[in-house]
C-alpha cells in the first residue's frame, strides 16, 4: 500500500502542478470560463443576486485558483503537511468533480476548461478524469500516513512559498503581456478569414420542423407531411433537433466586424492588401494613462508608414468618447461581439499587425512601446 499512495501522490501531484500552470498561462481564459457557469447558475434561477455579483469577481478567483492548485500539486511531491494537503485535495477533486459533472449533464456549457485552451478535452474526458483524480485523493485521504516527507518541514514550506510566489508572478506577467503560450484561434500565423469558415469534415446538425395551427381555439401540432386543411389557421412554426452535428462549428465563429453605419465589413476589412494594425479595445479601461502616450507614437507612426489602424470594440460611444478626449481619430471605428473580443485579445488593449486575413504580431498596452 505505501508504494500505491507514493505512486497516486506523484501521478496527483504532477498532474495538478501541470494543469494549473497550463491555465496560469491565460488566467483570463479561467476566468471567463468562470463567468460562463455564473452566468448560467444564474439564468438558471440559482442564487441569481450573488452569481452576479461573484460574475464581477471572477479574474481574482480564477487567479487564487490556479495559485491553490499549483500548491497543493506542489505540497503533494514534497509530502508537506499531509493532512491539510490531503483535505485541501479531496476538497478540490470534489468541487471539480461537481463542475464536471454540470458539463457532462446540464448541457449548458460546452467545456469546463480544465487544461485552458491548449488541450481542450470533451465533457466526457473531464468527467472521467476527474473521477479517477476523486478516486485517488480518497486514496490519499485515508493512507495519508504513507506519504513520505522528502524534505524537513522549513524547506518544504520555504519551497511552497516560492512556487504560489512564482505562479502569481506569472500570471501577473502574463495579465500584463499575452500569454506566453499562444492557444487561440487568433494566434500569430493564422488566416481569419480561414477559420470563420465551416470546417471540411463537419456534419450539420439534423431538425424536424413542426407547424402549429389553430382552430376553434384549439391549437394543434402537425408534421411538415400531414398539414391541415384551410380551416385551419397558421400559428408558428417549431423547430426540433433531432440529431446533432459534428465539427459543426468554426474555430472562429463570432468574430463579425460593423462600421458605424451598419454594414458588415469583415471580409472587405481583412481583405485589406497592405499591412495595417487591428486595435481590440473592448470597452474603455480606466488604466487608460498608462498606456496613451505610447499609443499617440504608434498612430503618428503608422500614418507617416501609410499604415492604417482600424478600431474594435464593444463598446462604441466609450471609445469614441476617449478617442476624442486624447485627440486621437474615430474614423475606423468598427463594433464586434463583446465574446469574440475577449478571446482576440487577452489584455484591454491588445494591437494586430495584420497583413491581409493573417496575424503577423500581437502587442497587449504594456508592450506598445515595442511597437515601431
Amino acid at each position: 500500500m505505501k508504494l500505491i499512495v507514493n505512486i497516486v501522490r506523484l501521478l496527483t501531484g504532477l498532474l495538478f502542478i501541470f494543469s494549473g500552470l497550463v491555465k496560469a498561462i491565460d488566467p483570463l481564459g479561467l476566468a471567463y470560463k468562470m463567468q460562463e457557469f455564473f452566468e448560467a447558475w444564474a439564468s438558471g434561477g440559482f442564487l441569481k443576486g450573488l452569481m452576479n455579483v461573484l460574475d464581477n469577481y471572477s479574474l481574482p478567483f480564477a487567479i487564487i485558483m490556479i495559485t491553490l492548485e499549483v500548491a497543493v500539486g506542489i505540497a503533494l511531491l514534497l509530502g508537506w503537511n499531509k493532512k491539510i494537503t490531503t483535505w485541501a485535495l479531496l476538497l478540490l477533486m470534489l468541487f471539480f468533480t461537481f463542475l464536471t459533472s454540470y458539463v457532462l449533464f446540464s448541457g449548458k456549457i460546452r467545456a469546463c476548461g480544465c487544461f485552458g485552451d491548449c488541450i481542450p478535452l470533451t465533457p466526457i474526458q473531464t468527467f472521467s478524469k476527474d473521477i479517477l483524480l476523486l478516486f485517488f485523493s480518497f486514496l490519499l485521504f485515508f493512507n495519508r500516513k504513507y506519504i513520505q516527507s522528502l524534505c524537513k518541514p522549513l524547506y518544504s514550506f520555504s519551497l511552497m512559498l516560492v512556487s504560489i510566489g512564482a505562479t502569481l508572478f506569472l500570471q501577473w506577467h502574463v495579465l500584463r503581456h499575452l500569454p506566453l503560450v499562444d492557444c487561440l484561434p487568433y494566434k500569430a500565423g493564422n488566416n481569419i478569414l480561414e477559420l470563420r469558415k465551416m470546417p471540411a469534415n463537419a456534419i450539420p446538425d439534423k431538425y424536424d420542423y413542426v407547424f402549429v395551427y389553430e382552430k376553434n381555439g384549439v391549437k394543434k401540432e402537425f408534421p411538415v407531411s400531414a398539414l391541415p386543411d384551410s380551416t385551419w389557421q397558421f400559428s408558428e412554426r417549431k423547430q426540433k433537433l433531432i440529431e446533432a452535428g459534428k465539427n459543426n462549428i468554426p474555430l472562429i465563429n463570432d468574430f463579425s466586424l460593423t462600421a458605424q453605419d451598419g454594414t458588415d465589413s469583415t471580409d472587405s476589412l481583412l481583405n485589406t492588401a497592405a499591412d495595417y494594425y487591428l486595435m481590440f479595445i473592448k470597452e474603455a479601461p480606466d488604466n487608460y494613462r498608462k498606456w496613451m502616450p505610447a499609443l499617440k507614437n504608434i498612430f503618428l507612426n503608422a500614418a507617416s508608414n501609410n499604415k492604417k489602424i482600424y478600431v474594435i470594440t464593444a463598446q462604441r460611444d466609450a471609445v469614441v468618447n476617449l478617442f476624442l478626449q486624447n485627440n486621437l481619430p474615430v474614423s475606423q471605428i468598427y463594433t464586434c461581439d463583446a465574446t469574440a473580443i475577449k478571446t482576440a485579445a487577452r489584455a484591454v488593449p491588445v494591437i494586430y499587425l495584420m497583413k491581409g486575413p493573417v496575424v503577423q504580431h500581437k502587442w497587449s498596452w504594456a508592450d506598445f512601446d515595442k511597437i515601431k
